[in-house]
């Protein structure tokens, strides 16, 4: 909890302003009876009752906030009436109009104060004899009164309104918290199934090469199983950073992602140890890209040749093309082989994570069987604010076996 949410009057036990309140009209009154310098009736054991009844009264304003609102004008009606020295006993009623307002019992707080006022100087003006009595009481007096009620309901009024908002701006705050708490996780979630999906993908298929030749061709079985050994490694290593983020408690951002285009190599090399031909083909002059861009072309380079060493197995050939543009950037990798991502029981992540990173970018993405020759497909595009190829520079072409 915060100091400020800690230090809200709503947040304070209920007894905490009552006792304040009773405490500053008890002696409040008491100093002003010792020191009064007009007619008025001293404080005695009913006095002081009254000056205590209002607030206890106050202990159940959450509860009952206009029944108390009620209560506290009668007392301190009935101690103006007996005609005691005036001090801070209008404290009381000042805190039950501002718990009736604030509570949202806004017109029964305005009529129930105003019945009260009414009430209160006809009282002082019927009945002039015996204990209740308001003495020398004119219709100047009733004036101030009037204005002072009204200035409290006023300021009632102004402490709810800043209340409501106050609410709505933590309110909007805490959906606030929870949507970046959930786009955090699904990022977090994505992280670790591209980074998991991956690797795993490529340890299977070099477990299965090394199973079939490490008693026919126990070299080649090594070469396998040395890639097992990489992939693991790095699958390790990416891992330890996706959940370092996670630890980041006292961080106010996660750190820049190390994954990115620079690693491309890494991702092809290990395609082709797991029995793929990759090429690829580089368009435009390469230019710094922003953290979020490069991670999630590397994402969907990296989806896109894990789905082709599941579902399309070794022997085929994989392209990977991507083009820098003014303004975007451009990725196509497509195979030659015959599977497809939707070919393993209940589907997978993969797509969907790759669609989310784009649409998310404000970018496109298509995906699906190239038409005619087989294989399959993924291109998508993704926009780089403020960057492209500068007129005049000549554009860069670079392929790799």
């Amino acid at each position: 909890m915060s100091t400020t949410t800690r230090w809200r009057p709503g947040a304070l036990p209920v007894f905490v302003i009552p006792l304040l309140v009773g405490l500053i009209q008890v002696m409040g009154s008491t100093g002003a009876d010792r020191h009064m310098n007009y007619p008025a009736v001293h404080l005695d054991a009913p006095g002081y009752a009254l000056l205590v009844a209002g607030p206890t009264a106050l202990l159940a304003r959450r509860r009952l906030p206009v029944a108390v609102l009620a209560v506290v004008l009668a007392v301190t009606g009935c101690y103006l009436l007996r005609g005691y020295v005036f001090g801070p006993v209008f404290l009381s009623l000042l805190v039950a109009i501002v718990a009736a307002v604030s509570a949202g019992r806004r017109i029964a707080a305005w009529i129930v104060t105003g019945a009260g006022f009414v009430l209160l100087n006809a009282l002082g003006v019927l009945v002039p004899f015996g204990p209740f009595r308001l003495k020398d009481w004119s219709a100047a007096h009733a004036l101030v009164m009037l204005t002072w009620l009204l200035l409290i309901l006023t300021g009632a009024e102004l402490v709810r309104i800043r209340s409501e908002r106050a609410a709505e701006a933590r309110r909007t705050r805490a959906e606030e918290e929870r949507r970046r708490a959930s786009e955090e996780r699904l990022r977090i979630a994505r992280e670790l199934h591209d980074v998991l999906a991956h690797n795993i993908s490529m340890i299977n298929v070099q477990a299965g090469v090394a199973l079939h030749l490490i008693d026919e061709r126990p070299e080649q079985a090594r070469t396998a199983l040395a890639a097992i050994k990489e992939a693991s490694k790095e699958a390790l290593s990416e891992v330890r950073s996706v959940l370092g983020v996670l630890r980041q408690v006292d961080e106010d951002a996660p750190r820049a992602p190390t994954a990115g285009l620079a690693r491309l190599d890494d991702l092809v090399s290990r395609a082709r140890a797991a029995g793929i031909t990759v090429h690829t083909r580089t368009d435009g002059r390469p230019y710094p890209l922003p953290a979020g861009i490069d991670l999630a072309a590397f994402r969907i380079v990296q989806e896109a040749l894990t789905n082709v060493t599941r579902h399309a197995g070794p022997g085929v050939t994989a392209t990977v093309r991507i083009a820098y543009g003014d303004g975007e950037l451009r990725l196509e990798i497509e195979d030659d082989g015959r599977g497809a991502p939707g070919d393993l029981p209940g589907g997978g992540d993969g797509l969907p994570g790759m669609r989310e990173r784009v649409a998310a970018l404000g970018g496109d993405i298509a995906a699906g069987p190239r038409p005619g020759t087989g294989g399959f497909r993924v291109h998508a595009t993704l926009p780089v604010p403020g960057e492209g190829t500068t007129a005049g520079t000549p554009a860069l072409n670079k392929e790799h076996e």
